[in-house]
């Protein structure tokens, strides 16, 4: 049990350095494109270009979730990447998965272009004029005992 905790722990602390939900959704929209293409791959080429990238843009949408996941310093680049490769997959892929997987890589590329390392917690307004008000009561406070 002591292994499985120690394992959970470190994958926990490994998933919140990066933007692990849309590095998944990325590669998972990839991945179901990839699966509903029915093609064998010597048709495809025989087919010409137009097929092979039916094989291709997913395939660099895998690739580009992956590399979110493995490499979060150059998320912002694998995110616009990934999104224009899954806009393009309405055109070349079933209609991008017959939706679900263009879904799937357009909601994974926003997130990881909008996800923020290390950011502080947001403070409501209400929290943060509560703040500004202990800080003025204690403030006059002070004034008048000086």
């Amino acid at each position: 049990m002591n292994r499985f905790e120690d394992w959970k722990g470190r994958f926990l602390h490994w998933r919140v350095r990066r933007p692990f939900a849309g590095g998944v959704l990325l590669a998972l929209g990839g991945a179901e494109i990839l699966l509903t293409m029915k093609a064998p791959l010597p048709v495809i080429l025989h087919v010409g270009m137009q097929g092979l990238a039916g094989y291709l843009l997913p395939a660099l949408m895998l690739v580009c979730g992956l590399l979110i996941l493995f490499n979060p310093a150059q998320r912002l680049f694998y995110s616009i990447i990934g999104i224009m490769l899954s806009l393009g997959t309405w055109l070349t892929s079933n209609i991008g998965g017959f939706v679900i997987g263009l879904l799937f890589g357009a909601v994974g590329s926003c997130l990881t272009f909008g996800w923020l390392p290390d950011q502080e917690p947001r403070v409501s307004r209400r929290q943060r004029r509560k703040q500004r008000d202990i800080l003025s009561k204690s403030g006059d406070a002070s004034l008048g005992q000086a």
